[in-house]
């Protein structure tokens, strides 16, 4: 026996420790797989952290490249439209000096056609007087034949002087045209710079259409970055999505149990369910008890309710009962009271009349007392009687109502003319709300009458849309700055007197000369107007700069319009006093002067000659003379002048191209 008891325990042991080796290998391979899955997933982990970064990086460098892009796009943006700027304002100067040349040139061409023509006309006229005087002199010839040898120093005079107009004419109309082939010139150089200008323009063009690109560049990095903002979103998204993926797979990565673990554990779960089964069908049970039982009890409850119903209206109809009872022994101990009185005041009339009253009266009286008592009792017992029948049938139903349903629609009328008074009330307050509203409301229109008539009533919960630089909304803000500023300096000034009244101290801030007694709203306000004067007094500086400037160059324009034209220069002096030289003799000068106011005659043009230069023609006295003097032309003694001084020059083979 203990042989077999010790074979049996060691079977049982080599059974346990096959099991438990069992056990071991399953826990080995376990092991091997969690640290399998966990290399796995490690692994994997890795992965996704490397291409988050990846991704992250090559985002990062996206963004940046995406907004060095988009600076240099601004960038060159900003320069361009300087660019374009400067250009412009290049452009317009251009555009204007170019005009101005173009008007002076046409001025210009316009007076040498003019006399051009007028050379032509001329000219004509001399050829006409040439043809009339060779025609008179072939109608003299023959006269004249006698008288050739005498009059032979006159023709050859006569013949010199037409030699020496010839040659005057030639020089002018050679003169004329080198100033037209100058003129010519000057038109193709300024068709030059047309063509540069031209180009500029093609080249404005361009800048205009590469803007316009740089635009739609621009556009396009917007949309760029609306769909990078788009993919940051997707990131996120994915990002959010990666990490309840890896929540669930850390919650899902449970370690697995064995086959026999998962066996009883199944055995386990099915003994608990068919344990769980049959609680449910006796708590099932139970509750089907109970519900009966709460059905019974309630059903109870209600007959007892009822019953107490019942008995609390019997109660009432008894306390009624008694109540009425008690009402008709009062009145039958007042009835028994006042026939009392009755008889005593009877007595006593009958002791205190004089003569006695005659016993059939008195029996007569006393019946009609009796008879009306008796039909007052008579009626009192049919209304108790009635009374009591309608009690009675307090319980009863039919076709009548107990007096139970008139009390309850008695009640439920009461109810409901209190509510329909209560609503009336609150109608009535609901209405004085109103009319205090509505009054509110007309008082309000009233007051806004006026602006509704003006046109300045905005209504609430109405948004009026304006331009951002009309004049109205200027001149609002401007009249609401000025009244703030006003206020702002109106309540320091009160503030600064208020201080100085409290403080007791007004004469000594009066002689004390290093307090300050001007408020900093009242200086800044002054400070302000100061700028802006300044502001306004280098802009007209500024203006009168450029005028002085534009002054001196048309002024430069004119005299050398007027030296080329009349082949004087002149020289302004600040006395009034102007010096006339002429170009073809430097020599010759004239200073005039405008004349004095008393000595003036009204007329403002003329002028008075004070000074002359040592050079000038020969005759420049006679000339003084007859032009100055008598004629009192100095127009003409100018013109006079000038041309002595060009017949000079010639003589002398001056360059007069040049001048």
């Amino acid at each position: 026996m203990a042989h077999a008891s010790l074979e049996r325990q060691f079977l049982s042991a080599q059974t346990v420790k096959m099991e438990t080796e069992n056990k071991l290998r399953e826990k080995e391979v376990y092991i091997e797989r969690l640290e399998r899955d966990r290399r796995f997933l490690a692994e994997r982990e890795q992965a996704e952290r490397e291409e988050k970064e990846k991704e992250r990086a090559t985002h990062a460098e996206e963004k940046l490249k995406a907004e060095a892009d988009l600076r240099t796009l601004r960038d060159s943006l900003a320069t361009l439209r300087d660019e374009l700027v400067e250009v412009k304002e290049a452009y317009s100067e251009l555009r204007r000096s170019n005009d101005h040349t173009i008007a002076s040139l046409s001025s210009r061409s316009s007076t040498l056609t003019h006399r051009n023509s007028e050379l032509e006309q001329e000219l004509t006229e001399y050829r006409s007087l040439a043809e009339e005087r060779d025609a008179t002199i072939r109608m003299l010839q023959q006269k004249l034949d006698d008288a050739e040898t005498a009059l032979g120093d006159t023709k050859l005079r006569r013949r010199e002087d037409e030699d020496e107009n010839w040659s005057i004419i030639r020089d002018e109309l050679h003169r004329q045209a080198t100033y037209l082939r100058s003129l010519e010139a000057t038109n193709a150089r300024l068709n030059a710079e047309l063509g540069r200008y031209k180009d500029r323009h093609e080249n404005l063009e361009v800048l205009r259409e590469e803007k316009r690109a740089l635009e739609r560049k621009v556009s396009i990095v917007q949309e760029l970055r609306e769909k990078v903002a788009s993919l940051e979103a997707q990131v996120d998204a994915g990002r959010r999505e990666r990490q309840e993926w890896a929540t669930k797979s850390n919650e899902t990565n449970t370690p697995p149990e064995t086959s026999l673990s998962v066996v009883q554990n199944l055995s386990s779960l099915r003994l608990t369910h068919a344990r769980l089964l049959e609680e449910h069908g006796a708590s099932v049970a139970l509750l089907r008890r109970r519900e009966a039982e709460l059905a019974g009890a309630t059903e109870s409850l209600s007959e007892a309710e009822a019953t107490t119903n019942a008995l609390r209206a019997d109660v009432q109809v008894l306390k009624d009962k008694v109540a009425r009872r008690d009402q008709r022994t009062q009145l039958a101990e007042r009835e028994v009271s006042f026939l009392q009185a009755l008889v005593a005041s009877f007595a006593a009339e009958e002791g205190a009349r004089d003569t006695p009253v005659s016993e059939k009266a008195l029996a007569q009286r006393v019946h009609q007392l009796e008879q009306s008592l008796t039909e007052y009792k008579v009626v009192n017992a049919q209304l108790q009687s009635t009374l009591d029948t309608l009690d009675a049938d307090d319980g009863t139903g039919g076709a009548g109502r107990s007096r139970k349903e008139l009390r309850e629609d008695l009640a439920q009328h009461k109810t409901a003319a209190q509510e329909a008074t209560k609503a009336l009330e609150e109608a009535r307050i609901a209405i004085k709300v109103h009319e205090d509203k509505v009054e509110e409301l007309e008082q309000t229109l009233f007051e806004l009458r006026g602006k509704i008539g003006a046109g300045n009533h905005v209504p609430p919960g109405t948004r009026v849309l304006c331009l951002r630089d009309n004049p109205a909304q200027q001149w609002s803000d401007l009249r609401q700055s000025v009244m703030d500023r006003l206020k702002s300096e109106n309540d320091a000034l009160i503030k600064r007197l208020r201080d100085l009244e409290g403080s007791g101290a007004v004469a000594d801030a009066k002689a004390s000369e290093g307090v300050e007694l001007v408020p900093r709203e009242s200086w800044e306000v002054l400070r302000k107007e100061k700028e802006e004067l300044e502001e306004v007094l280098k802009q007209k500086e500024k203006r009168l700069l450029r005028l002085q400037q534009v002054f001196t160059a048309k002024s430069a324009e004119f005299r050398e319009a007027i030296t080329s034209i009349l082949g004087l220069k002149l020289a302004f002096y600040p006395n009034g006093q102007v010096r006339v030289t002429s170009i073809y003799d430097l020599s010759a000068s004239f200073v005039f002067q405008p004349p004095s106011k008393t000595n003036s005659d009204g007329d403002g043009a003329r002028m008075q000659l004070i000074a002359q230069g040592e050079g000038g023609p020969q005759d420049l006295p006679q000339l003084m003379n007859y032009w100055v003097e008598e004629e009192q032309c100095i127009p003409g003694f100018l013109a006079s002048v000038t041309l002595e001084c060009y017949d000079k020059a010639k003589r002398e083979g001056g360059d007069l191209n040049g001048m």
